[in-house]
C-alpha cells in the first residue's frame, strides 16, 4: 500500500519576526511568549542552532574571533532556512538572536526571503540587561552590556525599537503585535496565558 504525499506548504504566512537586542534584553522570553500568542507560529532560538555544533563550535567573544564571526553567519543562515520553511508551511517564524552589527542585519534581510520581515529591537539599556543577567539561571560570565552602544550606533534607524526596561513580558508582546500587525494578519491571536 502506497501513501500519497501530504502537501507540506500552504498559503505563506503574514510575516516573520526577528527579535533582537543585547544578551539579557529579554529576547528569548519575549519571543517564546510572542510565538505563543499567534495562531500558527514557531520560535527559532538561534543560540540553539549554535549548540547543534558538536565539535568545532565557537561562540562570539569580546576579543574577536574570525571563526566565531563566521559561525555567527552560519547560524543566521540556518535560522533563515528554517524560518523560510516554517513560513511556507503557514507558520509565523519568530527568531531571536543577538544582532548588533548592520552587516549581520543585512545578512538576515537578504537571506530570509520567504515572507515580509519585521525587525524588533528590545532595548532596555545596558544597566537593566546587566541586572537581568545576574538574576537569571543561565547567567553569562561575560558582560555583554557594552554591545548596547554598538547596537544603537549601527541599527539606529532600523526596525522597531522597544524600551522594555519597565514592561512586563505581556506588555512587550502586546506592543510587538500592535506594531507589526501580526495579530490581525495571522488569523488572530490567542488570549494571554
Amino acid at each position: 500500500m502506497s501513501l500519497d504525499p501530504v502537501p507540506v506548504d500552504r498559503e505563506p504566512t503574514a510575516g516573520a519576526v526577528l527579535l533582537t537586542g543585547i544578551p539579557a534584553s529579554g529576547k528569548s522570553t519575549v519571543a517564546a511568549a510572542l510565538a505563543g500568542r499567534l495562531r500558527m507560529s514557531a520560535h527559532i532560538e538561534v543560540d540553539a542552532l549554535q549548540e547543534m555544533i558538536v565539535s568545532g563550535g565557537r561562540w562570539p567573544s569580546p576579543a574577536g574571533d574570525v571563526e566565531a564571526d563566521r559561525q555567527i553567519f552560519l547560524r543566521a543562515r540556518n535560522a533563515c532556512l528554517l524560518a523560510d520553511s516554517f513560513a511556507r508551511a503557514g507558520f509565523v517564524p519568530v527568531l531571536d538572536d543577538v544582532v548588533v552589527r548592520r552587516s549581520h542585519l543585512d545578512f538576515y534581510r537578504t537571506t530570509l526571503t520567504a515572507v515580509p520581515f519585521h525587525l524588533v529591537i528590545l532595548a532596555p539599556g545596558p544597566a537593566v540587561a546587566r541586572r537581568r543577567n545576574q538574576a537569571r539561571d543561565k547567567a553569562l560570565a561575560t558582560d555583554w552590556s557594552p554591545l548596547d552602544e554598538a547596537m544603537r550606533s549601527e541599527l539606529a534607524q532600523q526596525g522597531t525599537w522597544i524600551d522594555n526596561a519597565a514592561q512586563t513580558v505581556e506588555e512587550t508582546v502586546e506592543a510587538i503585535l500592535a506594531l507589526t500587525g501580526l495579530a490581525t494578519s495571522s488569523g488572530g491571536h490567542q488570549p494571554p496565558r
